[in-house]
């Protein structure tokens, strides 16, 4: 069995930590450089769930995509959220490794698994790394459908192809516009607007849109919207992230055992939709 900074050192090779942006907090939480590891689970969300389901899975590894600690702390006392994770964790002799900004950029990133999992066809970074000599690497995907469809079919699509939530998919714009290149971005994503206009797209799919950004995004251009769980689109790269360990692991002769976690950690658990009277306003 590989020890957990032999795993390390092929994650950052795979997303290198210097590609966060510097914000980011990205890279190893705790774990011991010289235990060993042989089961590993990924996961979109550092959670309490997550570290329960290492624990009965006999990981000693876990991998998320979002960080555990993004702000600065003084304490990781167990009566807080975050500390018991950490508790929990060290306990149990389980390591946390976080990529997050340096995963979305990557290539292939959690844009190209979002993009997988609908069946699109990549085409070109949304926002390209002006580092990437080959133009590959960058923050979202410019993306083809196979066949054309209007706004409400594509919308469909990816209510049926991505992970359940409570939210659902939502999505802005005339249903009948027909659809034939698509901008994806994995986790929140109205700060895009802009060059997703200048991409000449005809829908943008991402997460966590806003009320303003929305309204002024479809007043100024024919964009079709499609909002997913935040969750939701981030959790297609664990399965990409997963199939790189198990090659990884295959080139080294590692014999890892690589999970991917289908807890749903989306935070929102229910919802009820509004009732419109025969006029279509509020009641």
């Amino acid at each position: 069995m590989p020890r957990l900074s032999e795993v390390i050192d092929a994650l950052d090779a795979l997303w290198p930590p210097a590609r966060a942006e510097q914000w980011d907090a990205v890279g190893t939480v705790c774990g011991d450089p010289d235990a060993e590891v042989q089961r590993v689970l990924l996961a979109v969300d550092p959670v309490q769930e997550i570290a329960d389901e290492a624990i009965d899975l006999g990981a000693q590894l876990i991998v998320t995509h979002h960080p555990l600690y993004l702000r600065g702390t003084t304490t990781v006392a167990a009566q807080h959220f975050k500390g018991r994770i950490v508790h929990t964790l060290i306990k149990n002799d389980i390591a946390l490794h976080v990529a997050h900004t340096n995963a979305d950029t990557a290539d292939p990133g959690v844009s190209d698994a979002l993009a997988g999992a609908l069946d699109l066809r990549v085409v070109r970074p949304l926002v390209p790394d002006s580092t990437d000599p080959s133009g590959r690497r960058g923050l979202g995907r410019i993306c083809e459908l196979d066949h054309p469809e209007t706004l409400a079919e594509f919308a469909a699509r990816a209510a049926e192809r991505l992970p359940a939530t409570a939210q659902g998919i939502r999505f802005a714009g005339d249903p009948d516009a027909v659809v034939r290149t698509v901008a994806v971005s994995g986790g929140s994503g109205d700060s895009l607007f802009d060059v997703v206009r200048a991409a000449g797209v005809d829908a943008f799919l991402t997460a966590d849109l806003r009320h303003h950004p929305v309204s002024e995004a479809t007043y100024a251009s024919p964009l079709g919207l499609v909002d997913a769980a935040h969750w939701a689109t981030e959790w297609p790269w664990c399965e990409l992230a997963a199939t790189q360990l198990d090659e990884i692991s295959d080139r080294h002769g590692w014999n890892l055992r690589v999970h991917v976690s289908r807890t749903v950690t989306d935070p929102w658990t229910s919802q009820l939709s509004s009732r419109l009277s025969s006029s279509g306003a509020p009641n």
